[in-house]
């Protein structure tokens, strides 16, 4: 009973995870325009937390494995604990952003932790319940925005983080209750140095980012230029540690092969238009079609529950269907998405029935939820099957490429809105231009494995001492 109570408890982690995420994208025109920060500024908001839990996620799996997987999931829930109240209480936006970063700490530390703690309680039955235990995500999903939506309207923007705290208090004590110390493994090294370069690079390049868009006199144009150039050099230095660290937290012997580099240029991409794109789907609904903050949260339900139907049949299927086709399939629908979403419509007519623009981007949002839900699947195993035997190292290198590049997608539409007068128009020329990025995947999909069969400069990579 006490594993099964345990299990609960994680889990109710992860649901928080996903219902936070979501309801904070609801909430952020709220945030903006109450908190009286520029849309560059109030950016900072989602890409500050996608940022931080980008280095966070691979480090705490390490680190679970060093200090023990209750230890860490008790210290990372703190971590979101504490930020969600300084987020709750912030009284200006520079403040929220901070508080952002200390929450993300604790977001990207326990969903790594609790997946090993799932797999320990049930090491018989290991795959159903981590199955079951990643079955909770896409149901937050559908919570979190409308929830969000409502607390935001009839609570105010705080109540949003003001809902992480009685919750995840719950789950602490839960966890310190029922969860066992597992083993340590001191053996184990953590690369703090490589963490802390790769946050240095990307932090540089989008505070570049955020710098271009203040504009001003030739002193801001020398600030931005050093910001990139830092971020340059942060990223060369990052790439010569990696290269001679013990355990990096990027391992360079991994990604050298061509397919290998095919999936992470897929995964950035990809992470880019879908990850950028959904932090800015209730701002769109609400700046250009006028609608409410609790109708916004609405426009994400179809997109999650088609994610779901999609990444169900897709799971099923890809023994028969292989990894390109799913793939091919689902990124077609995700461009085609983005490009019904960069034309002005205020509504169409068909056979004799009139629909309104609210229920064009409902319907476009289901349909880019199938292609997400598509996608996903045969991509996430199409990079597992790169070396299988290392299957922690490549989902993390997958998470982190597909973060990082959500986070720079943050700042480059940040940055464009801000600079664009007309909002509608801005986001227009956003969605148009993700769509043209994600052609970028189509030529890398055809290099990444298109089934079980291994290419052959993988299995060269695979060999000892290569």
């Amino acid at each position: 009973m006490t594993r099964y109570l345990a299990f609960a408890a994680v889990s109710l982690v992860l649901l928080l995870s996903a219902i936070s995420g979501t309801a904070v994208a609801v909430a952020f025109p709220v945030i903006t325009s109450s908190l009286d920060a520029s849309l560059i500024l109030a950016g900072w908001v989602l890409s500050a937390y996608q940022l931080v839990i980008t280095t966070t996620m691979p480090l705490a799996g390490k680190a679970s494995d060093v200090f023990g997987r209750k230890f860490i999931f008790m210290l990372s829930l703190s971590f979101f604990i504490l930020g969600s109240l300084l987020c709750a209480v912030a009284p200006n936006i520079q403040l929220l952003i901070l508080s952002r970063v200390i929450q993300g700490i604790g977001g990207g530390g326990f969903l790594p932790s609790a997946a090993g703690i799932v797999a320990e309680q049930f090491p018989k039955s290991r795959q159903q319940a981590l199955g079951l235990f990643t079955s909770i995500y896409p149901i937050g999903m559908i919570i979190g925005p409308n929830l969000g939506g409502w607390m935001t309207s009839a609570l105010g923007w705080r109540s949003v983080f003001w809902l992480n705290i009685p919750l995840g208090l719950v789950a602490l004590v839960a966890a310190a209750l029922l969860l066992r110390s597992g083993q340590q493994r001191a053996e184990r090294h953590i690369d703090l140095i490589g963490a802390g370069l790769f946050t240095g690079s990307l932090f540089a390049i989008l505070a570049g980012l955020s710098q271009m868009g203040n504009g001003g006199t030739g002193l801001s144009w020398v600030l931005t230029g050093i910001l990139f150039a830092a971020g340059l050099v942060f990223m060369v230095v990052f790439l010569r540690h990696e290269s001679r660290a013990r355990d990096p937290i990027l391992d360079l012997e991994v990604i050298r092969a061509r397919p290998f580099v095919a999936a992470n240029v897929f995964n950035f991409i990809y992470g880019a238009g879908v990850f950028g794109l959904f932090s800015f789907i209730p701002l769109y609904a609400v700046s250009v079609y006028g609608m409410s903050i609790l109708a916004s949260g609405l426009i994400l339900t179809p997109r999650s529950v088609g994610m779901m139907l999609a990444s169900a049949v897709t799971s099923i299927f890809l023994v028969r269907w292989g990894y390109r086709r799913p793939m091919l399939l689902g990124t077609s629908v995700v461009i085609l998405c983005l490009v019904l979403l960069s034309i002005e419509s205020q509504g169409v007519s068909i056979l004799g029935m009139q629909l309104s623009s609210t229920v064009l981007l409902l319907a476009i949002m289901g349909l880019l939820g199938l292609g997400m839900g598509t996608a996903a699947p045969a991509a996430n195993n199409a990079c597992i099957e790169l070396m299988p035997q290392r299957v922690a190292t490549i989902t993390g290198i997958r998470g982190m490429f597909r973060m990082a590049g959500g986070a720079v997608s943050i700042g480059v539409t940040s940055l464009l809105l801000n600079n664009i007068g007309d909002m509608a128009r801005g986001f227009y020329i956003v969605f148009l231009g993700l769509a043209i990025v994600l052609l970028i995947t189509i030529p890398a999909i055809f290099v990444m494995p298109g089934s079980a069969e291994v290419p052959p400069s993988v299995r060269d990579a695979r060999q000892p001492g290569r």
